[in-house]
Parts: structure tokens; C-alpha cells; sequence
């Protein structure tokens, strides 16, 4: 695990992943230098990094699955490594459970998705079945995850929501170069995502102001699993009455444990990721969901036994940041019977 002083910097920059070094190490008790060349040590060693992606009213007409991949004997790593290079399949886990892999998949419609999961998901060397299960709807994800290392009372103050903005939201091809230029460097200044994205400094400034206090951008600060608190991952198929199920998702996201959770159109219509201190903490945060919500199945389950790839990030064998694979939505996919003519969402 890391040393506290780097839990407490993790933590900070999770609440306020864009904040100044001297913001954050004033609430630290650092100075900014000292705090910047921590995170700088962090991210060199990829015990820690920054990820900034588009998120809900950009993300509202995109299309969300979770794939199910079955792989032919020793062939897992191989096909998880091939994943992990497609920019539409934005995480990748190896698991002990009901298939062998599970990846989340972002197309910027359901036949674009479809045409990616037959074509290129399901077409790569070693797999032998996929299952494809849509999400309507997403609660919570990670963003809201906290190392929980300080107080909540300094989180709340360094996480001060920055100005509602309520003009109508407008998105076209600088936006989206905004988004992956931000992605690339989460806490670069406007002046140097001006150079980036060849617009002015000042237009810079205002799109992204206006996109983060949408929450139509989100950056989060990642720890590695090998260096976090809880190391584990579990993901649980969950079967919810119909009406229970959006107060029931609220009750979960509360959980401090709860990563993502979300909604899916199949015989189990919740999905809940959990990030645990250890395996043996399963049988426990069960107990607990029985407890608090007697209503809810639990229909299938499915351990962590590596990450290979969150949220763009490719992480090594210990869940280091290892590389990083642009997470752009709106790349063309091609679609069958088009003469492998793609379909490009430049503009959203």
C-alpha cells in the first residue's frame, strides 16, 4: 500500500483533480513543490494517474455494454492484450467467475456497437463466445470512489462544485479535441490545450468551464490496485424488482465500497462493481446487501484476477498505469453490409 502522505494526495486529488499544487498542498500541509513532485513520483512509478473522459449529457446518445468473453485454453492474456488496443473497449478484466473476461464496450449507436462486437470483439484470435449485455443507464462510476485518507470535512472543502452552467450544451470537433487533449493531460493548463487543440487560450477556458460544470467532462484520480487500500474487485449481477430498482441503485451508491453501478436489459437487471480489502471481504458485503436490501438477488458473481485496461488506462500485471489508449467515443466503426464504410460522430 502506499505511505499515508501519498494516500492523502490521492485522496485530495480525487476530490480536486485540477486544483492548484499550492490549493493542495496548503490542505495537506505541503508545499507545492513537495506535492508536485510526490504525484510526479506516483505517476513515474503508475501507482497513480489522472483520467479525464467524456461524460453525461456527451455520453447520453452513446451506447454502453458489458461483454461476457469466453477464450480458448491459455489464450486469455493474448486476446485480453488484443482488447485492450481497441479504442472502443474502454475497460478489460480477467476474472474468475462466469466467463473469462469482461469488457465494457462504448459505440456511438446500438448498430455500431453491434457491428463492433461481431467484427472486431468477437472476431479476435483465442475467443470462442461473447454475450453482450446493454446498459440503459449508468448511477454511479468511479469518479466517486475516495481512497477515504482524509477528513471529510477537507474533502468537501477542496471539492467545491464549480458554477452551474445553463446555456444550451453545445459540442463540434474542437470540443472533442478538447475532451482528448484533456484525456492525455488531465491537468494541463488552458494555455497549453490551446496549443493542443489549435484554438485561443481565452475559448479554451470558456468550453472547458462550461463542459466541467456540466459534468459533461469528468476527471478521476486512479490509484494502482496493488498500491490501494482495496485491492479486490467484484462484480455482481444483481435481479431487482423493476420498481425497486432505481431506489435501490441510490442505496448502493451510497456503499462506500461501490464503484459503478448500473442498469442492464437482461435476466439480471443491475450491475454492481465493488472494490474490497480482500476476497474474503465478499462473503461479508453480502451479508450486508441481505441485510439492507432484502429485495435484491444476487445472480452471478465474478472476481478480479487482473486488470488489463480501466478506462483507457493499460495497466501491467500489479495494475500499474502502463500506457494509456485514447478514450475516444465517437471514432468511426465500420459497419457490415456498407462495404466496411465507417461512420464517423466527429461532431457528438
Amino acid at each position: 500500500m502506499l505511505a499515508e502522505q501519498d494516500l492523502k494526495l490521492v485522496d485530495a486529488l480525487q476530490a480536486a483533480p485540477r486544483a492548484s499544487w499550492s490549493t493542495l498542498g496548503r490542505a495537506l500541509g505541503l508545499g507545492a513543490v513537495t506535492a508536485a513532485r510526490r504525484w510526479d513520483a506516483l505517476v513515474e512509478r503508475g501507482d497513480a494517474w489522472l483520467t479525464a473522459y467524456a461524460a453525461g449529457e456527451l455520453t447520453a446518445q452513446l451506447t454502453l455494454a458489458f461483454v461476457s468473453i469466453d477464450c480458448e485454453p491459455g489464450a486469455v492474456l493474448d486476446v485480453a492484450f488484443a482488447l485492450a488496443a481497441d479504442v472502443h473497449v474502454v475497460t478489460v478484466e480477467h476474472v474468475a467467475g462466469p466467463c473469462d473476461l469482461l469488457a465494457h464496450v462504448v459505440a456511438p449507436t446500438l448498430s455500431e456497437l453491434g457491428a463492433h462486437v461481431a467484427g472486431r470483439v468477437a472476431a479476435v484470435p483465442g475467443v470462442t463466445r461473447v454475450r453482450t449485455t446493454l446498459s440503459p443507464r449508468m448511477f454511479t462510476e468511479g469518479s466517486r470512489w475516495r481512497v477515504r485518507a482524509i477528513s471529510p470535512g477537507l474533502r468537501e472543502a477542496l471539492s467545491a462544485k464549480p458554477a452551474r452552467h445553463r446555456a444550451p450544451l453545445r459540442f463540434d470537433a474542437a470540443d472533442r479535441a478538447l475532451v482528448l487533449a484533456l484525456g492525455a493531460d488531465a491537468r494541463a493548463s488552458a494555455a497549453a490545450l490551446a496549443v493542443e487543440v489549435g484554438v485561443g487560450a481565452t475559448t479554451v477556458r470558456r468550453r472547458l468551464d462550461a463542459l466541467l460544470g456540466r459534468g459533461a467532462i469528468r476527471v478521476r484520480c486512479e490509484i494502482a490496485r496493488s498500491a490501494s487500500p482495496a485491492p479486490v474487485t467484484m462484480t455482481l449481477w444483481l435481479r431487482v424488482p423493476p420498481d425497486m430498482l432505481e431506489t435501490t441503485a441510490r442505496s448502493l451508491a451510497m456503499l462506500p465500497e461501490v464503484r459503478m453501478c448500473a442498469a442492464l436489459s437482461g435476466a439480471a437487471n443491475l450491475m454492481l462493481v465493488v472494490w474490497l480489502p480482500s476476497q474474503h471481504d465478499t462473503l461479508s458485503l453480502e451479508a450486508v446487501l441481505a441485510a439492507k436490501l432484502p429485495w435484491l438477488e444476487i445472480a452471478g458473481r465474478a472476481v478480479t484476477l487482473r486488470n488489463v485496461k480501466l478506462m483507457g488506462r493499460l495497466l501491467d500485471s500489479a495494475g500499474r498505469g502502463a500506457g494509456r489508449v485514447p478514450l475516444d467515443f465517437w471514432a468511426a466503426v465500420p459497419v457490415p453490409g456498407h462495404g466496411d464504410r465507417s461512420v464517423d460522430r466527429s461532431g457528438g
